[in-house]
């Protein structure tokens, strides 16, 4: 498998309530404000200035918000708000004081713990397991796979590091070995058994099946066994381990050669 670049924070990327896709935690904080204050917004507004069409952050029923990421929100702001002027304010980082600071309608945040996001992929990141899809012809046979994991974690760093290598391999490790020599099935096909089993049926495009699994053998999900549900699965399973300042996972599951599914979660305590 060919080696990932690091992961930077500015490549993350963050969900808020609606489903938009955000680019930084700075964006998701404005979100979670406004959705807290009771203010509908919509994401990515699009507005004509200086003769282009610039997208703005977020648009209100009151106003407009840029979040200051760059020195490129930085002439985007200024175009804006030579258009716009009053009905736009911005939010940003006192490194960007000296390029805007002679606008009063800018307001800058501390960053005193930085942001920052580590991805970790070992030799040792691997599992084999079976599964069966029967909503899918080709899939609805029982059948396996070997499959390899990256995850990423961001989170507020401290003394420079985001979390010691070491530890957050010991927690991913110890999560995918709950995955290895399983038969995962979604949960709605399996019933109790005779003891220490589950009787596993479903009609599928080859025809109905009729399966007896050990319980120690299977691993039931909420959803069909597919490898974005495994990969929501390992983010369920490294969340109360990971340390307080982990804001964000992210997995990256490999189903096989060069395809799988990534999932980013943001930790539901952060």
């Amino acid at each position: 498998m060919t080696s990932e670049p690091a992961v930077l924070d500015s490549d993350f990327r963050y969900l808020d309530g609606k489903g938009n896709l955000l680019r930084t935690r700075t964006e998701l904080a404005v979100a979670k404000m406004l959705s807290f204050l009771g203010h509908d917004y919509e994401y990515n507004h699009k507005v004509q200035a200086g003769g282009q069409d610039l997208a703005v952050d977020f648009k209100t029923d009151t106003g407009l918000i840029e979040v200051i990421d760059g020195d490129e929100d930085v002439e985007k702001y200024r175009a804006l708000k030579k258009e716009l002027g009053g009905s736009i304010m911005a939010i940003g980082r006192p490194k960007y004081h000296s390029r805007i600071g002679e606008l009063q309608d800018v307001v800058f945040y501390d960053g005193d713990s930085p942001q920052g996001s580590i991805f970790i992929e070992d030799q040792s990141f691997t599992f084999d397991y079976a599964h069966v899809l029967p909503l899918v012809d080709k899939c609805s046979v029982l059948h396996g796979h070997t499959s390899s994991v990256m995850v990423e974690l961001a989170g507020q760093m401290k003394d420079g590091m985001l979390v010691d290598f070491g530890k957050a391999k010991g927690i991913i490790k110890q999560a995918i070995s709950s995955f290895d020599h399983k038969f995962f099935v979604h949960d709605k096909y399996a019933h109790e058994g005779s003891p220490g089993h589950y009787d596993v049926s479903f009609k599928g495009p080859r025809g109905e099946f009729h399966l007896t699994i050990p319980v120690d053998t299977a691993y039931l999900l909420p959803g069909e066994a597919t490898v974005e549900s495994l990969s929501s699965e390992l983010i369920r399973l490294l969340e109360p381990e990971l340390p307080p300042n982990i804001e964000a996972v992210g997995v990256y599951i490999y189903e096989g050669y060069n395809k799988g599914s990534h999932i980013v979660s943001r930790i539901s305590g952060a």
